[in-house]
């Protein structure tokens, strides 16, 4: 568990506006530069980012105060578990079983917030390869890619059976194999803000749906 970041986002939830957009997850979410794209686009928004660097399920369920709870936001944007499924020793009913718990508490705590659950994003195992960001990013970029298909599909029938939204933000990310595209990523896994630009034109829809009355 990361205790820097839980207790920096439980100081900075002092002075939160309450009831705005939520950003949760892993890596791939702390790493979204949302609020730049906001500013850069001109765009109204107030979207608050609570991703942690290295997070599975089991840890954002630790911290579900600090990074979903005392926001009370109205929407949330969730992207967690790619650390899960990265582990050789992780099933999908772990998988399921540990997403499922972090619904229900959203469910039983935030009832009428908006959730869109996002897909997956493609990794580029041979990249990971090459690079060797940290020393087993190799075995989870190759563990990632077979499990990226089933995984998803846990989501998916996770959000039909909570009633939330699964969305699939990754048009434009993968190469003609279907891997992340090398000069969108920063060492197959993780990505540059070029393919954030990306993602948030996929997902600009969803965003200006939560602000329309």
């Amino acid at each position: 568990m990361n205790t820097y970041m839980v207790e920096k986002y439980r100081h900075l939830n002092k002075n939160i506006r309450k009831g705005q957009i939520l950003f949760v997850g892993s890596s791939l979410m702390e790493h979204f530069p949302i609020n730049e794209i906001l500013v850069n686009r001109g765009l109204d928004l107030a979207i608050y980012n609570r991703g942690i660097s290295g997070y599975t399920i089991p840890e954002l369920l630790e911290s579900m105060d600090e990074q979903i709870f005392d926001l009370e936001p109205s929407v949330i944007f969730i992207n967690i578990g790619t650390n899960d499924i990265s582990r050789p020793e992780e099933t999908e009913e772990d998988l399921q079983r540990d997403y499922k718990e972090v619904l229900r508490q959203i469910k039983e705590k935030l009832f009428s917030t908006k959730v869109y659950m996002m897909a997956y994003y493609p990794v580029n195992p041979a990249m990971a390869q090459e690079i060797q960001a940290w020393p087993e990013a190799a075995e989870a970029a190759k563990l990632r890619k077979e499990r990226l298909p089933r995984a998803n599909d846990v989501v998916k029938k996770l959000a039909a059976e909570f009633g939330y939204e699964f969305i699939d933000v990754n048009e434009g990310l993968c190469d003609e194999k279907g891997e992340l595209r090398r000069e969108l990523s920063t060492d197959g896994i993780h990505m540059w803000p070029e393919a954030y630009e990306i993602i948030f034109d996929n997902m600009k829809d969803y965003l200006l749906k939560t602000v329309e009355k």
